[in-house]
């Protein structure tokens, strides 16, 4: 059976600035799309993280369909309105009332989506990012995916051996350039190409992952709000884990790293992304970047409860040592590496004359 795994994410209002939404925005969202759904889908989970609620879906009705993307539209849309009503910070902020046309991309939430013909005992791994840049997942997917020293199972797996391919959103590149924006790396062979694309931070962002043994794909990450480049919002990724794909606490182990990426105080500054718990909330610095993981079982489209896998005492190290490596980057303010380049945003006032500058023209 195919089977479609969906998820989406939107902040819609939020408790005591950007900190976490409301329970009952959260049921009013839930309750929207129990009540709706009729014969749509197979199952539902809401969490949240920060102040972003994510909805995942299991569906046979396939990538991008618009009876799937309206359910959720119009759940967001609810849970915009009970926000309202309690008068939450930034009730209905990443959406736009009557623009949506059919699907859901490019309006303002994040979504992830991908078709799978369902393995016995299917392994899946649902992350959510707050207060983070787009190409969050390159790092973790580079390293699960392709590199032997951080994934030695790599190695031991003859499936996994053949090697994997990355489908990269070139931020490069324009429709007027003739291109998609979509560029294949193959690895091993191409590793080097990928590298060299992803060192930068803002040149690309990994949108899928794909078995070169099975052509099955594993991976999927939002990048419709990457596009065009400089411009984006914090990512959701699907992750397919175990047998002929990497093992999850492979898929997991990136994150101990604690590696700087975009985001923090309206995407301003270089922090260390977090690995939480499922359902925390964001507090510090407006908002330190943050990654929440659940993972499920699924059998015949129907997600077991989730699974908390940040949770675990392994990871309260990790938290603590990141939250020092953030904690000493916010010590450098609006200096050097930690400030995030403004991208003509702001751009310095011609009113303000330096000290000592009165009865002087300033070119």
């Amino acid at each position: 059976m195919k089977l479609t795994l969906s998820v989406f994410k939107a902040a819609v209002g939020s408790i005591g600035g950007d900190v976490r939404p409301s329970r009952r925005l959260l049921k009013t969202i839930e309750e929207y799309v129990l009540l709706n759904r009729e014969d749509l889908l197979k199952d539902l989970h809401v969490g949240h993280t920060g102040d972003d609620v994510a909805m995942l879906m299991s569906h046979t009705r396939g990538v991008g369909n618009p009876d799937i993307h309206h359910l959720a539209w119009k759940a967001f849309l609810a849970g915009a309105q009970a926000a309202q009503r309690q008068g939450l910070y930034r009730a209905g902020q990443e959406l736009a009332p009557g623009a949506f046309t059919g699907n859901m991309l490019g309006l303002g939430p994040a979504v992830a989506e991908m078709e799978i013909e369902e393995r016995p005992g299917e392994p899946l791994l649902c992350f959510v990012a707050d207060n983070a840049a787009p190409e969050t997942f390159n790092l973790p997917l580079y390293l699960a995916f392709g590199d032997a020293m951080a994934n030695p199972w790599i190695l031991s797996s003859r499936a996994m051996r053949k090697g994997f391919r990355f489908v990269v959103w070139n931020a490069a590149a324009t429709q007027e350039d003739g291109h998609a924006g979509m560029v294949p790396f193959d690895a091993p062979e191409g590793l080097y190409e990928l590298a060299a694309l992803l060192r930068e931070a803002e040149n690309g962002v990994v949108e899928s992952v794909w078995s070169r043994s099975s052509g099955e794909q594993t991976a999927v990450v939002s990048t419709e709000r990457s596009r065009p480049a400089g411009k984006g919002g914090s990512p959701v990724m699907l992750v397919r884990s175990q047998m002929d794909f990497p093992a999850t606490g492979d898929i997991l182990a990136p994150y101990h790293l604690g590696f700087p990426i975009g985001g923090a105080s309206l995407s301003s500054h270089y922090m260390p992304l977090m690995p939480v718990k499922l359902n925390s909330i964001a507090s510090f610095f407006n908002g330190h970047p943050i990654v929440s993981c659940a993972a499920f079982s699924i059998c015949e489209g129907r997600l077991t409860e989730p699974v908390d896998a940040f949770d675990n005492p392994f990871w309260d190290a990790v938290r603590a040592r990141t939250a020092e490596k953030a904690m000493e980057s916010r010590r450098h303010g609006f200096f050097a590496a930690a400030r995030r380049p403004e991208r003509g945003t702001v751009q310095p006032s011609p009113l303000i004359e330096p000290p000592g500058a009165a009865g002087r023209i300033l070119s």
